[in-house]
């Protein structure tokens, strides 16, 4: 049973960041608009018929993000009924509920206030900032849930405040990374550029749109972060196991694949496939860093159950 509850945690770990990914595409396309300003409806109707591709986009993924829904609530009940009262993949599973609603909610607020398509508000690019939060927020509660019902030992922040304020700045750190991120994606989607020179013209301008001019705050930060994770394999210790320093040295690496991707990314003018990818990799550094975190500071006292 463990072991069954242990591939689902995973599970539906990796079909939410394959949702995330679609919410992705949706917004690069300027699919968001393809229900109108109707949710849950789509254009006043359950299931749209002879819709077009855009309304297709955004219909599907309601669809898969209903039924990341579904696999949350499903990992809560299994987790509630395997896991005995005080275990922290309860705690993790109840948390993983709470940031699903609320991503649903922010994704209806994307819909109903129409901060869709076209627009190129700050208020909508306050939503992407708050949407990108509540992602990394779910994304961290679901690793945690899958990582404590596959024998992790629970989290002991006392016994390594140190290295515990170091992991707390590397997760405010990520988060900035990640919503001014979120808002440089938004400012190359509404703000294309035909070549990288007027591209760089453009971040540089006065004139331009402010979300044109946020661009540059994002490689900026990214590059301070991915330095600071360099050095992310000396925070496990001998006694962490072998499991610590293999989620240290992934972040690393991950690390140095993000600023690549990124690079690659204002090169080839942000197209959407590689937009997907830079977000694929932003997440998969931030689930790395999140199982760093949870081997650091787990209690040794508690052994693990496989």
């Amino acid at each position: 049973m463990t072991s069954r509850l242990s591939r689902f945690a995973w599970g539906v770990l990796v079909y939410n960041l394959a949702v995330i990914l679609w919410g992705a595409y949706v917004r690069a396309t300027g699919s968001g608009a393809g229900c109108g300003a109707h949710w849950p409806l789509c254009n006043g109707q359950v299931i749209p018929l002879g819709a077009g591709l855009t309304t297709l986009v955004e219909f599907s993924h309601r669809a898969t993000s209903g039924l990341a829904l579904v696999g949350v609530v499903a990992l809560l009940a299994w987790t509630w009924r395997a896991r005995p009262a005080g275990h922290p993949a309860r705690r993790a599973a109840a948390l993983s509920m709470l940031f699903i609603l609320t991503e649903a909610g922010v994704g209806a607020g994307l819909v109903l206030f129409e901060l869709v398509a076209e627009n190129a508000s700050m208020a909508r690019a306050l939503f992407m900032a708050v949407h990108l939060m509540n992602t990394f927020a779910l994304v961290a509660c679901l690793t945690l849930t899958a990582w404590w019902i596959s024998g992790g030992a629970p989290i002991r922040i006392r016994q390594r405040p140190g290295a515990a304020a170091i992991l707390a700045a590397g997760v405010v750190g990520l988060v900035l990374v990640g919503t001014s991120g979120a808002v440089a994606a938004l400012g190359d989607t509404l703000f294309p550029s035909q070549t990288l020179a007027q591209a760089l013209e453009a971040d540089l301008s006065p004139t331009s749109h402010l979300l044109v001019r946020l661009r540059l705050l994002h490689p900026a930060l990214a590059l301070v972060m991915a330095f600071c994770l360099m050095f992310s394999p000396r925070l496990p210790r001998a006694t962490d196991g072998r499991a610590g320093l293999l989620a240290a040295r992934f972040v690393m690496a991950l690390a140095i694949g993000q600023v690549t991707a990124g690079f690659i990314n204002i090169v080839l003018l942000a197209p959407v496939w590689m937009q997907m990818v830079h977000l694929l990799l932003a997440d998969a550094t931030w689930i790395a860093f999140v199982l760093l975190a949870a081997n650091v500071l787990a209690s040794c006292r508690a052994p693990a159950r496989l």
